[in-house]
Formats: structure tokens, C-alpha cells, sequence
């Protein structure tokens, strides 16, 4: 015979103080764990968002970064006129080459100074990118020394606000405009005319990359061979949104390895909680525990009974902990060793990342309540009557 589930309710409700101590401990490393997966995957997504799924991205093979790579003028332009690259309705290919720098500028917060990618363009880049606007102010000049930002470098940089100025390399640099990218990482980099950029930074005999728009996107990995097996060059072309997004592998890994250790440290901690409470539970109930037993209740259905009240508590902290980490969606974090320069993100509360702190609620609940419920099962009538 199986204890009813309105009696569990009933004495999660009655011990309310242990019960919110329970809860409590659970719920924060709930929240902790969650914000802490928001965090990998939203540095995963910030990447992977970036570009468009028929573009590829061509750099120098084994350079694996745009900062590390260089192609000759002769060899992007090669590139550029290949037959699966789609052209505009002038019949201009649409390629951008592009020159990737990093500067360094200062934080907002404490003025110290960190990298920022500059990324020089030309105007076939907005066409090419796709999903890059201007929202503020008005795009660059070609000729001028002037750029755009993006609108998280513009949030964590010092002198980046539209009408500011800033040195770079013996040169003022004037801010004209602030543009969004989709999420992307476009929107921590300053963008500035490829030209003017190129004679600042003396890189006037090649690029840094290649960005393309296929007319098929099912024919990059060809156009990628092709390349690859060309002696003349010496250049590797991947998906754009592939490469971005194998630029967060090694940091996001790490990111999500420190998520589940430092929550499974302290989910370590809110177990042993759980299982003070759970004890301190069955010892408070040992008269309860020999009248269950002598109205013909089994030692099976007292075992479920408990565990069942340790994940309605384990649940309600699940739930409570999802609560706690939602304001995190949204927020503005950074990290400096995804492209050699600061890469601004924002954390992502998915429901992937509730689900699976929920998950791991339940987990707590059920380690924390099984040992406690197996004690409370096994307890003779005749112990639990003198204990009472």
C-alpha cells in the first residue's frame, strides 16, 4: 500500500523552516550552474551567429586566426573571380577582402587598457556580411580616417561614443557610427575604410582574410578542396560561421568544464545539506515512521515516501534556482583569449540550461534523500516506539 502524495505535501508544508533551508542551499547551486552555463553558451552563440551560412572564409592555411594570417593581393584577387562565387547584379564577385588588426584602447571601468580587434573593409563588406547596420550616426567615408564601432565595444570602451576620436598608429581616428551585427562577434570591433587602414597600418601588399558568398553554400567544402590542392596558394577556406565558431573551442570548453566543476563542488556541499536535513527529518519522525508501519504501511513504501518528499524539495529549489539565474540572460560579459583581442558577449539563459538545472536539482534531491529514506524504511517498529 502506497503512502498518498497529499501526506508528503502536507509535511514539506509543516516543517517549512528545514524545508527553506533545503530548498535555499539547493536553489543557489542551481543558480550558480545555470549562469555559469549561460555564460559557455553565450560566448558559443555570439560566435556562431556571426556571418551568414552561404559565406566562406578564406585564410592562410595554418594561421587558424584572421591576426595571424596574411594573403597576397594577387591570391585574393585569384580567389575572388572563382565561378562558384556569386556575383552582384553589376557582375562584380561578391568578395571582401579584409585587413584584421588589434589596438588597444581603454576600458570603460577602470581605464585599463585592453585589445580590441580593427577590422579594415571595403564597401563590398556590408553587402558580403549581411545583417551589419548602422544605428547610430551614419556608416564611414571611404578616403576618411573615420569608423564604426560595434555596440558592445562601443559599451566597454572609453572614447568610442559617435562624435569621440581616438589615436591609432600616428593617426586620429574619428567615430561616425555605431552598428549592430545580429548578436554577433562583429559588434566588439571597430570597422574603418580598407585603404585608409591599409597605408596607417602598413599592410598595403595583402589582406587578412577573404570572405565570400557562395552561389551555393553546398559547394564550399569543393571550393575549400579546390583551394587546398591549388599550388599556387597556400590559403585554407572553411564556412564562415564554422570558423567563428571554432574560434570558441578551446574557451568554451573550458568555460563549461569550470560550470560543472564548481558546480559539482557545490552541488557536493548542498547534498551534504540535504542529507543533514533529510536525517534530522526522519529522527524528528520516528513515532510517525512506527505508526506508518504498524497500519500495515511497507518498509518499499516508506522508502518511495521519503524520496519523493526529498525531490518535492529538490523540484520547488529547481524551480527556485531557474528564478535566480533568469536576470542573468541578457548581461554583457568579455573574454581576451578568443581572438587575441576582447570579445564581448552576452550570457544566454536557454531552456536547454533551465532544463538541465532542473535536472540537476533533482539529482541533489535524490542523493541528499536516499540514504536518509533507506534508514527511515528499515527502522524496526519496536526501535522506532522506545526512539519515540
Amino acid at each position: 500500500m502506497a503512502l498518498p502524495i497529499s501526506y508528503n505535501v502536507r509535511n514539506v508544508r509543516q516543517r517549512w523552516r528545514v524545508t527553506l533551508l533545503a530548498i535555499g542551499g539547493i536553489a543557489l547551486v542551481v543558480a550558480v550552474f545555470i549562469v555559469l552555463i549561460a555564460l559557455s553558451t553565450g560566448l558559443r552563440l555570439a560566435l556562431r551567429d556571426t556571418g551568414r551560412p552561404d559565406n566562406a572564409i578564406v585564410v592562410q592555411r595554418g594561421s587558424g586566426q584572421e591576426l595571424t594570417s596574411g594573403i597576397a593581393k594577387d591570391d585574393a584577387d585569384f580567389i575572388a573571380v572563382d565561378g562558384r562565387v556569386a556575383r552582384d547584379g553589376g557582375g562584380r564577385p561578391l568578395a571582401s577582402p579584409e585587413l584584421v588588426v588589434a589596438a588597444t584602447l581603454p576600458r570603460k571601468a577602470d581605464g585599463t587598457l585592453s585589445n580590441v580587434q580593427v577590422r579594415g573593409v571595403g564597401p563590398m563588406a556590408f553587402t558580403v556580411r549581411g545583417g551589419v547596420r548602422v544605428v547610430e550616426g551614419r556608416p564611414f567615408t571611404p578616403g576618411l580616417a573615420e569608423v564604426i564601432v560595434g555596440a558592445r565595444v562601443r559599451e566597454r570602451y572609453r572614447g568610442l561614443e559617435v562624435g569621440d576620436s581616438f589615436r591609432l598608429k600616428q593617426r586620429d581616428w574619428a567615430v561616425v557610427g555605431v552598428f549592430e551585427a545580429e548578436g554577433g562577434s562583429f559588434e566588439s570591433e571597430v570597422w574603418g575604410d580598407l585603404d585608409v587602414m591599409a597605408a596607417a597600418f602598413n599592410r598595403q601588399d595583402g589582406y587578412q582574410s577573404v570572405t565570400v558568398r557562395m552561389s551555393d553554400p553546398a559547394e564550399i567544402p569543393a571550393f575549400a578542396d579546390d583551394l587546398a590542392r591549388n599550388p599556387r596558394l597556400q590559403v585554407d577556406a572553411k564556412p564562415e560561421r564554422q570558423y567563428y565558431e571554432d574560434q570558441a573551442g578551446p574557451v568554451g570548453a573550458a568555460l563549461l568544464f569550470l560550470a560543472f566543476f564548481v558546480s559539482v563542488v557545490m552541488g557536493i556541499g548542498a547534498v551534504f545539506g540535504a542529507l543533514n536535513t533529510m536525517y534530522a527529518i526522519v529522527a524528528q519522525r520516528t513515532r510517525e515512521i512506527a505508526t506508518l508501519r504498524a497500519l500495515g504501511f511497507s518498509r518499499p513504501a516508506i522508502l518511495v515516501s521519503f524520496l519523493i518528499e526529498s525531490l518535492v524539495i529538490a523540484a520547488v529549489a529547481g524551480v527556485a534556482g531557474c528564478l535566480l539565474a533568469l536576470p542573468a540572460n541578457g548581461l554583457t560579459a568579455a573574454t581576451g583569449n578568443v581572438t587575441f583581442s576582447e570579445l564581448a558577449f552576452a550570457f544566454r539563459v536557454t531552456p536547454p540550461a533551465l532544463v538541465a538545472g532542473m535536472v540537476f536539482a533533482l539529482l541533489m534531491g535524490l542523493a541528499g534523500g536516499l540514504l536518509p529514506a533507506v534508514r527511515a524504511a528499515r527502522m524496526p517498529i519496536s526501535r522506532a516506539l522506545r526512539e519515540a
